[in-house]
Order: C-alpha cells, then structure tokens, then sequence
C-alpha cells in the first residue's frame, strides 16, 4: 500500500472547502493499470462515475465526497479556492476530495482523461461559490456521511485512516 499526500484548505469565504477532512492524493497508484481506475472505484463502492475532464472554474460539491483518476495526460488543477494550492496530475494519480473542497483546472494536456466517482453513487450538486449558497452548504458539507471505502484500497488505506481520525 502507497502512502498518501494530504492537503487541508480553509474557508476562503467563497469557497468552504472542508473543515474537517483533507483531500487525500495518491501519486501514481495506477500507473500500471490505467485502464482499471473505474473498475476499482466501482469495486469500492464508488460509483455514478463518469469520464472527461474537470471545469476551468472554481466548482465544489456540498453533498458528496468525489475521487478523480487520471486515465491519461496532465494538467493542473487548483484544489481549495483562489488561495488553495496548484497540484499536478498525471495518469496514475488519484485525488479524494471531501465534500465542499473547491478544485479548478488550469491548464490540461489534449489528452487529459479523468474518471470520477461517488460514495455510493450519490448524485453530485454543483456549486461555485455564490454568497447564496451558505449557509445550507456548510451544513450539508458537515452532514455528508463517509465512505464506508477507500476508493483505491477498499475496507483498508490512508484515505479511512485521515478522514476516521
């Protein structure tokens, strides 16, 4: 098993990210099994998965955790609002975001692939940080259940050992 990167953001006043869990980035997991990526999250109980690419605006989802795997190419992505932190991706790496973490692409490679997924195949809400949108935001992020899995290591992996603390 892989060790995991973790990155935690604060509310930006735009963007709430989560005050409670870090997103969990798994550098090159499946550089040998690109073509499995959904199959494992699907595994998992992951699920409601989908495949493209990710929004060049600051976006988040208030009622679900996501995982992005990257199928193929490159890019980098802002994760946690305007004052998060730039991440780059390449195939193999997955990143887990916690309900509310704000992520923006900002340059991508032609060939750029991600597959994402949702605990239990929740049904996605899209949001991009407008003053309306609190207060209920903040209340769903804090409500959203955790996986029962990790979406790359099943019953076991960094992911439930940061978010179970």
């Amino acid at each position: 098993m892989q060790d995991a990167q973790l990155f935690h953001f604060d509310d930006d006043g735009a963007i709430p990210n989560n005050p409670k869990l870090p997103v969990v980035f798994y550098s090159a997991v499946f550089k040998d099994e690109l073509d499995r990526i959904q199959l494992f999250f699907e595994k998992h109980g992951w699920e409601n998965s989908w495949q493209g690419g990710v929004f060049d605006f600051h976006h988040y989802h208030s009622n679900t955790h996501e995982v992005l795997g990257v199928v193929s190419g490159s890019a980098r992505l802002q994760l946690g609002g305007e004052r998060g932190q730039n991440v780059e991706v390449t195939a193999g790496d997955v990143c887990v975001l916690p309900a509310g973490t704000g992520h923006k692409r900002l340059s991508a490679s032609e060939d750029f692939l991600i597959v994402g997924a949702y605990p239990g195949g929740v049904e996605y809400n899209l949001k991009t940080g407008e003053p309306g949108e609190r207060p209920y935001v903040l209340e769903d992020i804090l409500n959203t259940p955790l996986p029962k899995a990790d979406p790359v290591y099943g019953d076991v992996g960094p992911l439930l050992s940061a978010w179970n603390k």
